[in-house]
């Protein structure tokens, strides 16, 4: 690992999980995971690096290691400016995997990722989570380091959901396909992470983010992205030698024709085949243009995944109906350094870009055909229409309607007078409104006030005195229904405990109130733990002494309004609070009625409606515990790992009900105790968590054994989720 450089300067780590990310050559297209959102996040990595204001950028994303994708997404580390780097983070299986199978593995990846900030010695300013995935991930980072965090979607779930139902999708097809619910719970709890969120037009903030219930008009930041205008310009006057020309040339009985151009992935959302309908039907564009598509690389179209697969075979089944052969060019491969200048081809032949999609968040393409010198024809929906409206070089259209695509294409292609404003404008417009100069420019004026304010506590990263500096390893247990509920098992685990080597601590993380759980384990003749985590989390105290941990309390105090919490959750049927001997500084709890009390996602979305941040705790259907969004035992644990150096993989911790499911998940060893409650039957299958046979203390025994914690610690890496065919 590269030792951080430029400390005077900010450090800000991007998170952009999915997809192939590296420094050059991206290969855009591939699939549906890899398009507009890595180019540009892989952009703004490495301008926001050459900006004087940032020390270093580390953009982090999934190591892939698969015969079937280069080598170069297998290396941890990848230098892309002076001052940036790729950082790839294991999580998983091995292999290249779709986005909607990821969901499993994404606690793993922001438990090694925390472990990467804490071996390198240095909190991030700022934290970015790119899509719903680093959402959920800088989410967690944010909530556990106090760190700034900064959200942008790019496309969002509830959005999809919308257009796949109006399209005749059942809810329970998308739910298998796409994890749909997980992916807008992620959102939910990036939003309800996030200081700021970055939009890229207004109509994405109005339309789209107003349908989450996080959704704050005052954080909401709309920041157009750029483009490198020193890669896409106008046609010069000598002729294009790139090989690229004769490959689409090969194609064409008159190639000097004007080319209608367009350029996606191979997805059904992208709706190619709507445009080549309205060519294949206008008697004019059929004798005096010619058609350009571009939908990534193929070898061999029945080695594609399933959506690709069905997209191709109908590009080239239209072509055939429509009879365009010698009309239309579709290259099989390009270069992504061939893509400036097939814009360039097509300016010189005075032809026109098309982005035909059903829907458009914003559309990074039009803005690299308009600097090229390209009137546009775009879709009515999302990003095209400020683009159009700031750069006054195109027609908006319906994209389902063939025949107004095809008139649109047909009026600027007749009227060469509209063609050339269309082209100069587009041309002096992105110089003005889309460079990345501008963009990275107000990006780091609008984070200065919340970075300046250093509300993150750097001792999270310094150790003090303790037994725990010793320790090498070290055991985490719920008290109620897991440690304590049978007393020979307690007996046989503390004898084991006692025989263990003296680096092997011991704690307990339970939702009782510390004096509750002294006066409990006191009762079962269980010495006093190394740990406490009491209050689901929200309170850390350490050995016989009990001493607070007062970095953690001040952690806690971010967004936490207890008064308006009880007064929201007063409005509510069948919640009683708790007495008042078990309400804390930090935690709100209550009793439910299983008959009148509302599910926890109906009190999570009563909470949100009221504005308020916080973490909504459910356990055995009988309590519920409102925190502080920094609390949880799940919580509590990391902050541990990275406070006494342990790694993950170090930590075992043991528990049975709903409050322990955020511990149980990620990269620690997980034991969940034979007389589980039903609310963590989910979690069977998930990797590094053991469903023990036994009971209470004797099912931690069994997961101690099972992973052979006293000894060489085994692990269970390859357990996959993605049960497609390949």
């Amino acid at each position: 690992m590269t030792t951080k450089q430029n400390s005077g300067g900010l450090y800000i780590l991007m998170l952009s999980i999915h997809g192939l990310v590296r420094g050059d050559n991206l290969e855009l297209g591939r699939d549906a995971d890899i398009g507009g959102q890595i180019k540009y996040v892989v952009e703004l990595a490495k301008k926001l690096s050459q900006d004087r204001r940032v020390g270093r950028v580390d953009l982090l994303t999934r190591r892939i290691i698969d015969s079937k994708v280069d080598a170069v997404y297998s290396e941890e580390e990848e230098q892309i400016e002076k001052n940036a780097y790729i950082i790839r983070i294991a999580c998983g299986p091995r292999r290249y995997l779709r986005k909607e199978v990821l969901w499993p593995y994404l606690d793993s990846f922001s438990d090694q990722a925390v472990q990467y900030i804490s071996k390198s010695g240095r909190v991030p300013d700022l934290i970015h989570g790119h899509y719903a995935d680093a959402g959920y991930v800088g989410g967690q980072i944010s909530r556990l380091l106090a760190v700034p965090f900064l959200f942008t979607g790019h496309s969002l779930g509830r959005v999809k959901l919308l257009r796949l139902q109006e399209n005749g999708m059942k809810k329970a097809d998308i739910e298998e396909r796409y994890n749909i619910t997980r992916r807008i719970d992620a959102e939910e709890f990036a939003l309800d992470s996030a200081f700021r969120v970055i939009a890229s037009t207004r109509q994405e903030v109005e339309e789209q983010y107003q349908l989450y219930e996080h959704y704050d008009p005052k954080r909401m930041l709309v920041i157009p992205p750029g483009i490198d205008l020193d890669i896409f310009f106008p046609p010069r006057r000598s002729i294009s030698r790139a090989s690229i020309r004769q490959e689409i040339r090969r194609f064409l009985k008159n190639p000097d024709k004007p080319l209608i151009f367009a350029m996606s992935r191979a997805d059904e959302r992208k709706n190619i085949e709507t445009l080549i309908k309205a060519f294949g039907e206008n008697e004019y564009l059929r004798t005096h243009a010619n058609l350009l598509i571009i939908a990534g690389n193929r070898d061999d179209i029945q080695q594609k995944d399933p959506g690709t697969r069905r997209v191709l075979s109908n590009i080239l089944y239209l072509i055939d109906k429509y009879d365009l052969y010698g009309k239309a060019a579709y290259p099989k491969k390009h270069d992504p350094s061939d893509v400036p200048e097939i814009y360039r081809i097509v300016a010189k032949s005075r032809g026109l870009f098309v982005n035909p999609a059903l829907t458009e968040p914003f559309g990074l393409t039009l803005l690299e055909a308009a600097a090229s010198g390209l009137p546009l024809v775009a879709t009515e929906d999302g990003g095209p229409t400020e683009i159009i409206r700031h750069c006054q070089n195109g027609e908006l259209v319906n994209p389902q309607d063939k025949t107004a695509m095809g008139k649109a294409i047909e009026k600027i292609i007749k009227d060469k007078e509209k063609w050339a404003t269309f082209s100069r404008n587009g041309i002096r417009n992105v110089q003005r409104y889309y460079s990345w100069r501008s963009h990275v420019k107000s990006y780091l004026k609008n984070i200065k006030k919340e970075v300046e304010k250093k509300h993150y506590n750097k001792n999270v990263l310094v150790k003090t005195r303790s037994r725990l500096l010793k320790v090498d390893r070290l055991i985490i247990s719920d008290i109620d229904n897991t440690l304590i509920g049978d007393a020979a098992g307690l007996d046989s685990f503390l004898k084991l405990l006692k025989k263990s080597h003296a680096n092997v601590g011991f704690g307990i993380a339970t939702g009782r109130r510390l004096q509750s759980a002294v006066k409990i384990l006191k009762k079962s003749h269980v010495q006093l733990p190394d740990i406490f985590i009491t209050a689901v989390g929200s309170e850390i105290n350490y050995g016989k002494a009990m001493i607070e941990d007062r970095t953690w309390r001040n952690h806690l105090n971010y967004f936490w309004e207890p008064d308006r919490v009880r007064k929201a959750l007063s409005e509510l049927n069948g919640l009683k609070p708790q007495a008042q001997s078990e309400q804390r500084r930090y935690k709100i709890s209550y009793n439910l009625d299983e008959d009148k009390a509302p599910t926890r996602r109906q009190i999570v979305r009563h909470l949100r409606t009221h504005k308020l941040r916080v973490k909504v705790i459910y356990s055995h259907n009988k309590y519920l515990d409102i925190l502080p969004i920094r609390a949880s035992k799940g919580l509590a644990v990391r902050y541990l790992a990275i406070k006494w150096g342990l790694p993950p993989e170090h930590i075992l911790v043991a528990g049975d009900s709903g409050n322990d499911e955020e511990m149980l998940s990620g990269d620690v060893l997980g034991v969940v105790v034979g007389n589980y409650s039903r609310e963590l039957k989910r979690l069977q299958g998930r990797p590094r968590i053991y469903f023990a046979k036994n009971k209470y203390a004797k099912g931690i025994i069994e997961g101690i054994e099972h992973y052979g914690f006293f000894g060489d610690i085994t692990l269970n890496e390859e357990v996959d989720f993605d049960h497609e065919d390949e």
